[in-house]
């Protein structure tokens, strides 16, 4: 997160001796405040240096993120190494542990941030859109935009997440899950009003897979906006799912 505060500080202008001054009363006046706002002065200059250190490795965390996540999506989490990572951002190893603890972790930072960010984002339809079948619609365009902005991210996201280990793996599988979770209640809503006829667990997987996947041959740059492929895969899940006459 980028944030940062506006610098307070008092300048003081050094005199090369007392004289220039005047008196010694007229010196000390005008070089020593007696201002009871001083200290609140430096402690607003503290916050500020501390607010642009943070964003500033902030910045550099991001930067970090992702030109890995360009490693990870190019070459596979596995083939890359600590040092290549160091030498692609520019720090020596003491430099980028700074930064990141482990490659586990940094690989579980880009995973978990944008899983994440599907969850809040399908939350959020899931509040919004009453009909199950306008929100396969909306579901279906938050993903496909979400994986066309950040593609190589994205690419880790499904491909690369089972390098993860124990916690960590566990708290991702728990987020897709819960993403999946959202597709299923939206389907079920569906079905419960006569809209969608049952469809089983391994149909959604099926149906999701088909987003997911699409990193292997998706084209960001192309002739295709994210929004087309999401109708269109919009339209494919509620063909599935209002095919009354499917076994």
């Amino acid at each position: 997160m980028e944030f940062g505060e506006k610098s307070l500080s008092r300048a003081k202008t050094p005199s090369a001796t007392k004289a220039s001054q005047g008196s010694s009363s007229e010196w000390y006046n005008a070089n020593v405040s007696t201002s009871p706002h001083d200290e609140d002065v430096d402690s607003a200059t503290q916050i500020s240096r501390a607010a642009k250190g943070t964003q500033a490795a902030g910045q550099q965390q991001e930067r970090i993120q992702k030109i890995a996540a360009d490693l990870f999506a190019t070459r596979g989490y596995r083939a890359v190494g600590v040092a290549e990572i160091g030498d692609a951002v520019g720090l020596g190893r003491g430099a980028l542990y700074y930064h990141i603890s482990s490659k586990e972790e940094l690989l579980f930072s880009i995973v978990v941030r944008y899983i994440e960010e599907l969850v809040l984002s399908g939350k959020s339809a899931m509040e919004t859109e009453p009909d199950p079948r306008k929100r396969i619609f909306l579901l279906s365009r938050l993903l496909m935009q979400c994986i066309f902005t950040n593609l190589p991210e994205m690419t880790v996201c499904f491909r690369e997440a089972d390098c993860l280990t124990g916690q960590r793996h566990r708290i991702v599988s728990d987020l897709h899950k819960a993403y999946q979770d959202l597709w299923s209640e939206t389907l079920k809503e569906g079905e419960k009003k006569g809209l969608f006829r049952p469809l089983p667990n391994v149909a959604i997987k099926g149906i999701l897979g088909m987003y997911f996947y699409s990193f292997l041959w998706l084209k960001p740059g192309g002739k295709q906006a994210s929004n087309d492929i999401a109708d269109v895969f919009a339209k494919m899940t509620l063909s599935i799912a209002e095919d009354k006459t499917a076994v």
